[in-house]
Formats: structure tokens, sequence, C-alpha cells
């Protein structure tokens, strides 16, 4: 997949394409069946298939004191989860205070008509865009007579009576329902991060723990899971533990995980956490015993998890 980032429409980068239109946070199932009809629309027609998307994210630019609001992808998650689905060519327009003010019919003329040649467009059934969320369906359809391309507003995609979205996303995980997220996103919610110095606790108890500091801002309610650990592309059995340690005075909040059958050093080195599942909330332990206790049975606990293959989805 090729990507191209630009605010600049002057010179035409494709003479025709088929395009999907959204910010695509999360990438999640309704996301990938949308990249499928525009793939298989672009394939009939024998055009390259485009996602256009943002960079940041509107609301960022447009309510940027919202500190409710969390990215469930970094850019860079979500160009990589983008490629995994037979597109050509990304498109990542950097949202500005100045382009916030185009119209929906300059962005229509200028981006997907001139600049890409749209000779047909994909968007979701809830999605608008431009100053006043003004382009909705019957604008484009409207415009698109005039300026001869289709247009196809996909109906809502979900299982079960769940639609898909990346807001049920962001409350299922922020509320620590990460195997409900699962079934949403189509494979384990993950964050990235780098291994930094911690107190070393876990070490001086015989469980030594990586701490991660992260740019995601999707993070799991505070909680012990079962995650998979991936680390250089290899991936390993752990344990994660998302919180402040009330057992042990003057902590901070972090995130620490206990890969399992692993002893090699990893300060500085870039893990992934894909989250399987909440083994439980984070606890005050009244002695080093029972905490002890607890963290063999949150092991054997993640352990069975993990080897019952429940996150299938998630090494796929």
């Amino acid at each position: 997949m090729r990507t191209v980032m630009t605010q600049e429409f002057s010179v035409p980068l494709l003479e025709r394409s088929v395009a999907a239109v959204g910010n695509f946070d999360g990438v999640h199932r309704g996301h990938r069946e949308l990249f499928r009809r525009v793939t298989d629309t672009a394939r009939s027609m024998g055009l390259p298939a485009v996602v256009v998307t943002f960079d940041p994210h509107p609301l960022r630019v447009l309510r940027p004191d919202d500190r409710r609001f969390c990215l469930i992808t970094t850019a860079e998650q979500k160009r990589a989860l983008i490629a995994e689905n037979d597109i050509d060519l990304l498109l990542v327009i950097p949202f500005t205070p100045t382009f916030a003010e185009l119209s929906a019919e300059q962005f229509v003329r200028r981006v997907l008509h001139r600049f890409l040649g749209v000779q047909a467009v994909v968007i979701g059934h809830d999605y608008a865009f431009g100053k006043g969320r003004e382009g909705n369906e019957r604008f484009l359809v409207q415009l698109g007579r005039e300026l001869g391309f289709s247009v196809t507003v996909l109906d809502p995609v979900g299982e079960g009576g769940c639609l898909f979205s990346s807001s049920a996303v962001r409350q299922l995980v922020g509320c620590g329902a990460v195997a409900e997220a699962q079934q949403i996103l189509g494979r384990c919610h993950r964050i990235g991060g780098q291994v930094v110095h911690g107190r070393e606790i876990g070490r001086s108890i015989g469980f030594p723990t990586a701490n991660i500091t992260t740019a995601n801002e999707l993070i799991p309610a505070d909680g012990v899971y079962a995650v998979w650990v991936e680390l250089a592309g290899v991936r390993s059995m752990g344990a994660c533990s998302i919180g402040i340690n009330p057992t042990f005075a003057g902590g901070s909040h972090t995130i620490e995980v206990f890969l399992f059958d692993f002893s090699a050093d990893l300060y500085g080195q870039e893990l992934v956490l894909h989250f399987v599942e909440r083994l439980r909330a984070i606890e005050r332990f009244p002695d080093l015993p029972a905490l002890l206790e607890q963290i063999n049975a949150d092991v054997d606990r993640a352990r069975q998890i993990l080897a019952a293959d429940l996150s299938a989805d998630c090494r796929s």
C-alpha cells in the first residue's frame, strides 16, 4: 500500500479511482467491511482502491480541550491495519484549522474529483464531512450526479444486536471489557510502547515486570489482564497490571507486564500488548504472602486462557 500525506491538491494524483472516506479509528470489523466493498468495486472497474483519512483526528482540532475522547489506535497502527485490507493507496490529509474551514463541496471537487478522479465513493452510514458536517449521503449523491461518480453508503454492520463502532470499542476498553471489544475489533485491543525503568518491586518478589510507556491513548481500565506480548514479531504469554499498586505505597500509575518463561533484559525494547481478557480489579493485599498467592493464581489463570486459544484472532 502506498501512503501519501498532503494538503496540496492542485496537481492530480490519480486519473481515476474508487475511494472510501472516513476517520477509521480502530479499524474495526465495520471498517473492514467498508474496505472490502471499496476493493471489490475497484477491482470490478479495474481501478485503484483508495482510503482517504485525516491526521490528527478532526476532533483533536475541533474539540481540543475534550480530554474524554481517546483514540483507539495511533496513526502508525491505523496505517498498518488499513494496509492489511488490499488497499492500493492511503491518502492522509493533515487536518488543520484551515482545512476544517473547507466546505463539503470544496472537499469533493478538489480532493475526490480533481485530485483522485473518483468514479465511486463509499462511506459509512453515519459519516458526514466538511464544515458543519454538511457532506452527508444526500449531498454526495447529488454532487456525484453532476461530477460523474456513484455513491455507496454502507448499512450498519454488527452482530448479535451489537453495532460495530469506534465509540463502542472505546466504551468497552475503557471499562476493562477487552474480550467484548475483541468481537467488534476482530482482534485484541493492543497498545505499543517502550520498556522503561520502574521501582523493580516485581523483580524483588520473583515476578520481574516490564514497565511500559506508550503513545496509545486508549488504555484499558485499571486491573490485571491476560495478554499476548509481542517482541520483535514474536508473541509470548503474559499478564499485565494497570494501575497504582496499593500494596506498596508511593507508586504512580503504571502499565506493567510479566512475560511467562522469559528472562532476557527488556529495557529500551519495544513491546506490543494484546489484551485478551480481564482477570480482576486492582486490590490491596494485607501482606506479601497474600499478594504472591494472588499473583500465582493470576499467572495460572492467564496461562489457561491463552493456552485455550481464546486469542486466536489476536495472532492472525
